[in-house]
């Protein structure tokens, strides 16, 4: 859609308070349309009081409806760690989830107010546009989708920041164009993206990332803290002796990790339009308790089951990074997770020591395969070694085959 397009549209504003929120919503506002603006509570660790966006937009002269989804954001966390469904390089995709979680949540507040028209500040560059654009088309096909960054009039108006601000200046909206730190950030319940400005240089450190959710490795505490988590069929329930439930869950374990410098994370991705973006990432709490979580899966899932599992955690990280988390794929992906979690079961202790997470314990795993006396190394009752001869001569067979047919590389 263009701007003239958008008479006799009612239309839902996604805004985060900041420049390009104020210049879109303010731009729609003088061409006569009826706007109503709308955020999502998420939890964001950057965000003092998500009530502050309202503030902030209010000079524009649209209603700012904030959406409460941190219980949903929370749930959406929980289902991606027990996925491990970590993208292209092993990063938590904090931003992809948090756009299925953001567009459904505002998308069904839109619908309950009579809009037609979603409206997102998503560039026309990056992995954003494609999601908001698919999963509105997904949940509510009768909805339409405005992208000012795609439209040539507004590109045109506004090039750059210092003509927005210089365009919200005519109407006295304060608009801040100077940026305090040389790279833009967005957050939500399960971690924070930084990106853009000085980050896409390669030849810029990503230690010029100031931590949000704690510190970087260096700067943690010199001693070892110890978490317990207690899972059940794969979600934590317990954090050092206290029930939680996934929000709970994901703001404690977000501090604690964060406070011992966990996952502070550097990678140049593969977007969906084909091109590699660079950002630095983070997510203590996510990184926390997946690796509590995957202690318990190495008991509980055999080679077969790892591997299925491997599968579907790929499949799954795909499809919230495209934009298709609630494509039925994801869900029958989901599912299989679902069966090889369901034994996921156990109390795990972990130590925290800058940045890295050390494996302390694992008690009351009654699905646990591992059985000490079959695998050690010393004279125990377990299995008996000479019964392995058997099992070595059938496997010699097809070895000698092979070799005898000329059909091993290595050399005679």
């Amino acid at each position: 859609m263009n701007l003239p397009e958008l008479k006799n549209k009612k239309i839902g504003m996604c805004v985060s308070g900041g420049l390009d929120s104020k210049t879109v919503t303010k731009k729609l506002m003088e061409e006569g349309l009826e706007v109503i603006c709308f955020t999502a509570d998420l939890a964001q660790p950057d965000e003092k009081d998500i009530n502050d966006v309202a503030v902030k937009m209010s000079p524009c002269g649209a209603e700012t409806v904030i959406v409460d989804l941190k219980d949903q954001m929370a749930e959406a966390c929980f289902e991606v760690i027990k996925a491990s469904a970590t993208y292209d390089g092993g990063y938590w995709n904090t931003t992809g989830i948090a756009r299925a979680v953001t567009v459904q949540g505002l998308v069904r507040a839109m619908k309950a107010r009579d809009i037609n028209v979603l409206a997102h500040g998503a560039t026309g560059r990056g992995n954003d546009q494609m999601r908001f654009e698919r999963y509105t088309r997904s949940l509510a096909p009768e909805m339409e989708v405005y992208a000012p960054w795609r439209d040539a009039e507004l590109l045109e108006q506004f090039p750059g920041r210092t003509e927005m601000a210089d365009y919200l200046a005519t109407f006295q909206i304060p608009a801040v164009v100077g940026m305090k730190k040389k790279y833009s950030t967005d957050a939500n319940l399960a971690g924070l993206s930084h990106e853009a400005e000085d980050l896409e240089s390669l030849e810029t450190s990503c230690l010029i990332v100031e931590s949000t959710m704690g510190v970087w490795p260096q700067d943690a505490p010199d001693e070892i803290e110890e978490i317990s988590i207690r899972y059940k069929a794969g979600r934590a329930i317990e954090i050092n002796g206290k029930a939680v439930n996934p929000l709970q869950a994901m703001e404690l374990a977000n501090e604690i990790g964060g406070r011992n410098g966990v996952w502070m994370k550097n990678a140049l991705e593969n977007r969906i339009i084909g091109t590699k973006s660079r950002g630095v990432y983070e997510a203590p709490g996510m990184e926390v308790l997946n690796q509590g979580l995957q202690n318990i899966l190495q008991a509980t899932l055999d080679r077969r089951a790892t591997a299925l599992y491997g599968r579907m955690s790929t499949l799954i990280a795909d499809q919230i990074y495209d934009g298709r988390y609630f494509d039925e794929v994801t869900k029958a992906a989901q599912a299989a997770i679902n069966t090889l979690t369901h034994s996921a079961t156990g109390l795990v202790k972990l130590g925290l020591y800058k940045g890295n997470v050390f494996f302390k314990s694992l008690t009351e795993c009654g699905a646990s395969l591992y059985n000490e006396e079959d695998s050690s190394m010393e004279a125990s009752d377990g299995l008996n070694p000479v019964s392995s001869q058997g099992y070595a001569d059938i496997i010699s067979v097809e070895a000698r085959a092979l070799a005898k047919a000329g059909q091993f590389a290595g050399d005679s």
